[in-house]
């Protein structure tokens, strides 16, 4: 079977970005073919071929989350959410490679896609979705608490808001003014950016904030945070790994052992919540596969109003 996907043929970023033709293999004991009916697209997707690294780890597969049908599936093999056959639609999350028409990848990545929600937003929903009960988790917000969200009109933003509401938690959501609603639509209590940012958080949580979770990472962010939380072991970032390292707050990243562990777990739970309607992927637009680096641009831009998919 062919396949046409990207890959970074160097660690320039875009420029180094080739669209190709390769023979996919077939799937082997627990691994699944899976034909691509959309591509989630992440910051994460061009930051990981901007890293740097070995010559030899070259091309790089890009796409960490797709969603699409099982064309074929190796022999003894179940996906994780259990018994699957040719043709069931499923999404699957932490591959490598993803833009793509199709691809082989480990069975344990996959699970049967929900009935209720379309290929794009499935192929959107676990990496926000995970990052962002993992930051509940690493802050140890309890129901009743008060908690500050930076970034909260994002995709990992709306998802914290939307778990946050399921569990009683109250949200102080920042966001630009263009936000407002789609914070307060989600559970949040929008509160804009911008001079005297601290003192709107105290007037609108008089009793504080016990916790801070921030998906911007602008000294902005940081600095109310520090500022509002006393305890730093509950102050918790996804994006300014260095400020946590040197003021002794928590950073988290999908490749560090705990949050691994823990996003393994929570997946089911995630599709779960997704099938129910209890947690919903707004989705901006989408682009043909052959437009990723377009996308990627939108998305990199750090305002593309909702998440982004690619579809062969």
């Amino acid at each position: 079977m062919r396949t046409h996907r990207w890959v970074a043929t160097g660690y320039s970023g875009l420029d180094d970005f080739a669209f190709v033709e390769e023979e996919l293999s077939a799937p082997g004991p627990g691994e699944v073919t899976i034909e691509v009916r959309a591509a989630g697209v992440n910051p994460a997707d061009l930051k990981h071929a901007q890293r740097g690294g070995d010559p030899a780890e070259l091309p790089l597969p890009i796409g960490y989350e797709v969603a699409g049908t099982i064309v074929d599936i190796g022999p003894d093999t179940e996906i994780a959410s259990g018994a699957a056959a040719v043709g069931d639609a499923v999404l699957a999350f932490r591959v490598r490679g993803g833009y793509a028409t199709a691809l082989t990848v480990p069975a344990d990545k996959v699970f049967a896609k929900p009935d209720t929600i379309d290929y794009p937003e499935a192929a959107n929903l676990l990496l926000a979705g995970c990052t962002a009960a993992d930051m509940l988790r690493a802050a140890r917000v309890e129901r009743g608490e008060t908690v500050l969200l930076h970034a909260a009109s994002g995709a990992v933003g709306v998802a914290v808001l939307q778990m946050a509401r399921l569990r009683g938690i109250s949200v102080l959501g920042t966001c630009g003014p263009n936000s407002v609603e789609r914070v307060r639509e989600f559970g949040g209590l929008p509160i804009e950016y911008g001079p005297g940012l601290v003192d709107r958080v105290r007037a609108a949580a008089p009793d504080g904030v016990v916790a801070a979770l921030d998906a911007v990472g602008t000294d902005e962010a940081i600095d109310t945070s520090l500022e509002l939380v006393d305890d730093r072991s509950r102050v918790v970032t996804i994006v300014a790994p260095q400020r946590a390292e040197a003021e002794g707050f928590v950073a988290l990243g999908g490749s560090r052992p705990e949050s691994l562990m823990f996003r393994d777990t929570v997946r089911a739970s995630l599709i779960r919540l997704a099938r129910n309607g209890h947690l919903v992927v707004p989705m901006a637009r989408t682009y043909p596969l052959a437009d990723a680096p377009t996308a990627l641009r939108l998305v990199a831009g750090g305002h593309p109003g909702g998440k982004v998919a690619l579809i062969p």
